[in-house]
């Protein structure tokens, strides 16, 4: 079993596509100007990171952040309230 160590790791890596930006802006309400920076910061501090299958689950806040675990893509990012997980 990967631990978040993992995660943290490769948190250099981890990257968003244009939709993916967009996505994420729209389902928090999200005003930063860099997503991928603000993600990466939750991710940081997050309280809980958790892998199912092929994502990790970042529970920082009250956001919860999907993230690729092979190629370290943001998938979305949802309030905690409105998640579902794998």
């Amino acid at each position: 079993m990967q631990n978040n160590h993992d995660l943290l790791n490769h948190i250099d890596q981890i990257h968003t596509t244009e939709l993916g930006i967009e996505r994420i802006r729209k389902n928090l309400d999200l005003h930063a100007g860099d997503v991928v920076h603000w993600c990466r910061r939750e991710i940081a501090r997050a309280d809980k990171v958790t892998r199912k299958g092929k994502n990790w689950y970042v529970f920082a806040g009250d956001s919860v952040i999907t993230v690729n675990a092979h190629s370290f893509t943001i998938i979305t990012a949802h309030r905690a309230s409105q998640a579902r997980y794998g």
